[in-house]
């Protein structure tokens, strides 16, 4: 097997995208290094002419493009993400050249899995709580007094170092991290919104805000890559401590 046959099991997401020639000028990008899949969040305009003049033919990526409401959705299918950004931020996530996100990315595709490349609105790029649903950070190592690239030039770049390793050589033999594939993302946040409200019902934080708990047990558990049984284990035990919790709550009423 050629190792371009791992194409199809990447996607380009933009979130927030805020001028509709960077959704055709990233088309147009993406189209040109053999890759298809782009999903779009929230994009503040689309369809747009801009769009389609922009892509300069690629049109049939953009019309396969999917437009999600939030994030969890456009990663829905992806098993391995990776969040581009132009600074270092407060996320305690692992941050990768555009070489070793290519490197990490191309293992998980030769598992089978599917991987996402999440770029951020133009002026903000993502926001914590975007890329703590990541995996891992990639950035791009521009100069530190002018570091932003426009957004279709950095989905450019990352869709070039992509191609350029898919170019070098046979598909990699890489064995399955698990006995069994990991959970996709979609079910991984359905399992932090139900660990979110386990720790509310059992009083974990005791008044304090749950954000920077939340941010470290996102990364300890996407670090882990759970499969679908294990998920179900931790949900059952959830499940039973908010039943304790209750029943101790009833008990403790007059």
């Amino acid at each position: 097997m050629s190792a371009l046959d791992l194409a199809p099991l990447f996607r380009f997401v933009l979130v927030r995208t805020s001028h509709p020639g960077n959704i055709g000028s990233a088309a147009r990008a993406i189209r040109t290094m053999g890759f298809t899949r782009l999903s779009l969040v929230a994009p503040h305009r689309f369809p747009d002419a801009e769009a389609s003049a922009l892509a300069a033919g690629a049109d049939d990526v953009l019309e396969a493009a999917p437009v999600h409401d939030d994030l969890v959705g456009a990663l829905a299918g992806s098993t391995f993400a990776l969040g581009l950004s132009a600074r270092r931020r407060g996320v305690n996530l692992p941050e990768l050249s555009p070489r070793e996100g290519v490197a990490q990315a191309l293992a998980a595709a030769a598992r089978g899995e599917q991987v996402a490349w999440v770029f951020g609105n133009e002026r903000t790029g993502l926001e914590n709580e975007e890329l703590a649903r990541c995996h891992a950070m990639v950035r791009i190592p521009s100069v530190e007094d002018f570091s932003s690239l426009n957004l279709s030039q950095a989905v450019q770049v990352m869709a070039y170092e992509l191609r350029l390793a898919l170019l070098g050589d046979e598909a990699p033999e890489a064995p399955p991290l698990h006995e069994e594939p990991p959970a996709d993302a979609e079910k991984m946040e359905r399992f932090y919104e139900h660990l979110a409200q386990t720790l509310d019902d059992i009083d974990f934080h005791k008044g304090r805000t749950p954000t920077t708990i939340m941010l470290r047990l996102r990364k300890l558990f996407q670090r882990a890559q759970m499969s679908e049984r294990e998920l179900r284990v931790l949900h059952g035990i959830f499940a039973d401590a908010q039943r304790m919790a209750q029943l101790a709550g009833e008990r403790g009423k007059p």
